[in-house]
């Protein structure tokens, strides 16, 4: 059962357009960049299949994360967010891959190929600098 922890990082989550998926490849961490959306409360992202990371995701437990760092303003609360859960390949509806947005043309140099993954969030962590991340979203939720 989500808690408010959980609300509040999915919520973050749908302020932000990307992140970083962790996992692990051949027994070695990675970090990944990927295009997310939430949508019911599930995490779906987008990454270039070229770049070979989804195959380690799918069906293991990754980490996924961003933050506002670079894109707060003066005045608001700086804030990072990372939710856990299993991963798992998704087909996208119309309606979900209009919400991802137009994908690049490149990666790499290479024609971007996209694969989709799905994360149901078990657990989230949340911190800010300051509390007024916690002020606003403790009215709200």
């Amino acid at each position: 059962m989500p808690n408010d922890d959980d609300d509040l990082a999915v919520e973050l989550l749908g302020r932000t357009d990307h992140g970083q998926v962790a996992a692990s490849l051949r027994a070695m961490p990675f970090l990944a960049l990927a295009r997310h959306v939430v949508v019911d409360g599930r995490v779906l992202l987008r990454l270039h299949r070229g770049c070979g990371y989804h195959p380690a995701c799918l069906g293991s437990v990754v980490a996924y994360g961003t933050d506002n760092l670079d894109s707060a303003g003066p005045g608001e609360s700086v804030w990072s967010v990372q939710i856990v859960g299993r991963c798992e390949a998704v087909e996208p509806t119309a309606a979900h891959r209009d919400l991802f947005g137009p994908a690049p043309r490149f990666v790499d140099g290479e024609p971007y190929d996209p694969v989709y993954l799905g994360i149901e969030p078990q657990f989230s962590t949340v911190h800010s600098m300051d509390d007024a991340l916690e002020r606003q979203f403790r009215s709200t939720l």
